[in-house]
């Protein structure tokens, strides 16, 4: 099918969420439009996320907190909430299936589609792609960005010039005029390391690789990475996009630590961050439905030597109070006394199917446990927000 507007011939959308994680964060908060917010931890922890009033001023993920302040002293610090995260990308990645089976989720926020086989039902590539824009825009409230191509490397760089909340369509007789005035580094693929050792080599730009021999690329950078360098700069890559649900097949393990704002020497400090984080891990893998036997703790020093202990539970779990229980006996056995404590973080390996765990009954066990209680809470958070129910020793360790 022919189309007026230059995409029929390129079937390939790279889509991606403009600042997902703290769009995400601040939808239900009118009050923060316009107002710089990052999502991170807070005190001496990272930048996981920047909305784009704060990277106008020059705030950006994996910058330090204490930096992100100074930078912008009036920066709004939100804590990630992975769960709704988690959430939020699934229905994302469904409303995509609705359109094509052939959807290839890259990240949370991101994911190639294949859309060859809807245009007869849904118009033109370039009219998906708006299409998808306006449900995800309607039905999360977030903004997303799209890059419309017949490739799916030509795809991805097209979605960045996109943004924020916009669509650029790259038809194949615009591939080269596109591609050839951006700096080398831009290519999909090409690290920090690559880019300087292919400057060296007075390549700058992706003209000069396009119009650069094979063999010459083959002998700087290597064979494999020669040839595909050369044809990501002529736009003839032959990559296809593979139907799968997520980054990679499943999670192995989930985890979350904490920077203490003050290093601590307190046991009870640290024992009650535990808990946070077991249950922050927990809900975590509940939304995710998923289950695990090992345990580890990690705790990392003032003088930031860091060491981690695991242990490995007779079955999997998801009951916060069992990771907790084995988190602290964990930190307890470390035989601390008095070591100032800079971090801790608590991780659950080896997750499966929560529906696949049998867990054995004991006999003259409550009928309703911990486990009932967890989803008891999980059902409340997501009415009531996150913090509608938590353990009194964290309401009292918060109160001023």
């Amino acid at each position: 099918m022919s189309s007026p507007d230059g995409s029929e011939d390129c079937p390939v959308l790279h889509v991606d969420m403009d600042a997902f994680f703290a769009s995400v964060a601040i939808r239900d908060r009118p009050e923060l439009r316009g107002v710089p917010v990052v999502v991170g931890g807070g005190g001496r922890g990272v930048v996981l996320a920047a909305n784009y009033p704060a990277r106008e001023h020059g705030l950006h993920s994996a910058m330090s907190m204490t930096r992100a302040r100074r930078t912008c002293p009036d920066v709004v610090v939100l804590p990630p909430d992975y769960a709704d995260f988690e959430s939020v990308s699934a229905s994302v990645m469904e409303t995509f299936r609705q359109v094509t089976p052939l959807v290839e989720a890259i990240s949370l926020d991101e994911a190639f589609l294949d859309v060859s086989g809807a245009t007869r039902r849904l118009g033109s590539p370039l009219q998906i792609a708006e299409h998808l824009r306006a449900r995800v825009a309607d039905e999360q409230r977030i903004t997303c960005s799209v890059g419309v191509a017949a490739s799916v490397s030509v795809a991805k760089l097209a979605s960045r010039r996109a943004k924020p909340d916009g669509v650029v369509v790259v038809p194949p007789d615009a591939v080269t005029g596109f591609l050839h005035p951006l700096d080398v580094g831009e290519l999909w693929g090409v690290g920090e390391k690559t880019r300087a050792q292919l400057h060296r080599l007075g390549l700058v730009t992706v003209g000069d690789v396009a119009h650069t021999p094979p063999a010459t690329l083959q002998r700087a950078v290597g064979a494999a990475m020669g040839s595909h360098l050369h044809e990501l700069a002529w736009g003839t890559d032959r990559r296809a996009v593979t139907a799968r649900h997520s980054t990679h097949e499943p999670d192995k393990s989930m985890g979350a630590d904490e920077t203490f704002g003050r290093d601590t020497d307190d046991p009870e400090v640290v024992r009650r961050e535990l808990l946070r984080l077991s249950a922050k891990v927990t809900g975590r893998m509940r939304a995710a439905g998923m289950a695990g036997r090992t345990v580890t703790i990690r705790v990392r020093f003032a003088d930031f030597t860091t060491i981690t202990r695991s242990r490995t539970l007779a079955e999997a779990t998801d009951v916060t109070a069992e990771v907790h229980a084995t988190a602290t006996r964990l930190f307890r056995g470390l035989g601390l006394q008095r070591a100032r404590i800079r971090l801790v973080g608590v991780r659950v390996e080896g997750l499966l199917p929560r529906s696949k765990v049998q867990r054995q009954l004991v006999l003259g066990a409550r009928e309703h446990g911990w486990p009932e209680a967890d989803r008891a809470v999980d059902r409340a958070a997501l009415r009531f927000g996150r913090d509608a129910v938590r353990p009194a020793s964290l309401i009292a360790a918060d109160r001023p």
